[in-house]
């Protein structure tokens, strides 16, 4: 044990040292007014993502188990590449998306070794001891094939419980911490999915840049996402990014995914929705919705909540259980 932790030193030393490197060419840029990093929207609509002040598009690409769908890892390459060359270079993976032995990360890592510096990178740690969060952060690097993270974010908090157990003394916040003063991680967030009250709960408590959160997808003894967890994270200045958007589709026939993803792009506190991506034309359909994006008025929102009602009542969805862990079926 004592041999492994001074070989994850070993590592990690070596990517504080190419982090700080790239913190010394930010500075550069910054003092003679050149940008910080080469992303290229493609002229897909961009915001500025709270408190970060990084540009950032629209959407993200989700990268979990739909992505990992996508068997042949050349095609998954070319689905990477071309997204990219469309505008979309905020990618959003974490260290537990594997399905059918696809490993997300090693994906991604097949195209960061080329071109890393065109991408606003994210990943997610679920351990939740600062031990085992170190460990996964290692592994993650590697398979990322880079030394550093635009993002790293506690994936899936549960309950407030878990927000406990994450601020401990040994717990995974202090390893977040780390990484983000040695520079590995420009910004640490979370993500959630069941529970507002604990998502409330680590924006008030702990001091994170970004919040992940599952689009009013609870159970009701759990609160409200979207009016209660949301507003909190918001409070901070937060960025505020929502997934699980296009799911109710998956119950509700009535519903069709432009307007779910619409409904979540008009919503005036997130900063960025994240969708799933398994195919080009998923992308080229992304892509021309973002274009032509004009935000929902008040009486179309509402239609939308009305339409979801069964969708919610129901608890149709695992990540709407008790105890789900986000991962191979995100």
């Amino acid at each position: 044990m004592k041999k492994e932790k001074l070989q994850r030193r070993d590592f990690l030393k070596k990517c504080v040292w190419g982090a700080a490197a790239i913190g010394v060419i930010s500075r550069k840029n910054l003092i003679s007014g050149k940008p910080d990093a080469p992303f290229d929207a493609k002229d897909l609509p961009t915001v500025i993502y709270g408190k970060t002040g990084a540009k950032v598009p629209r959407m993200a690409l989700g990268l979990g188990s739909r992505f990992c769908g996508v068997r042949d890892p050349e095609k998954s390459q070319e689905l990477l590449n071309y997204a990219l060359d469309k505008g979309f270079y905020y990618w959003d993976t974490a260290h537990d998306y594997a399905y059918n032995g696809v490993v997300s990360e090693e994906r991604l890592g097949l195209v960061l070794r080329n071109r890393r510096k065109e991408v606003f990178l994210s990943t997610k740690v679920g351990e939740r001891t600062y031990d085992g969060a170190m460990r996964h952060i290692e592994e993650s690097l590697t398979r990322l094939n880079t030394d550093h993270l635009d993002i790293l974010k506690i994936h899936s908090v549960v309950s407030l419980e878990d927000v406990d157990a994450i601020g401990a003394k040994d717990g995974v916040l202090r390893a977040l911490q780390k990484m983000k003063e040695e520079k590995v991680a420009k910004f640490i967030g979370f993500s959630g999915h069941s529970d507002a009250e604990a998502m409330a709960a680590m924006a008030d408590r702990y001091d994170f840049d970004t919040m992940l959160i599952a689009l009013n997808h609870y159970e009701e003894s759990k609160g409200d996402m979207e009016n209660h967890a949301i507003p909190q994270a918001a409070k901070k200045n937060m960025g505020i990014m929502v997934m699980k958007l296009i799911r109710p589709r998956e119950t509700v026939p009535d519903l069709s995914a432009e307007d779910l993803i619409r409904y979540g792009l008009s919503l005036t506190q997130p900063h960025v929705v994240v969708v799933g991506t398994d195919s080009l034309e998923v992308v080229d359909k992304n892509r021309e919705l973002l274009m032509h994006f004009t935000p929902m008025n008040p009486e179309e929102m509402a239609k939308i909540r009305g339409t979801l009602e069964p969708f919610f009542a129901g608890k149709a969805m695992p990540w709407m259980q008790p105890g789900y862990i986000d991962g191979c079926s995100a």
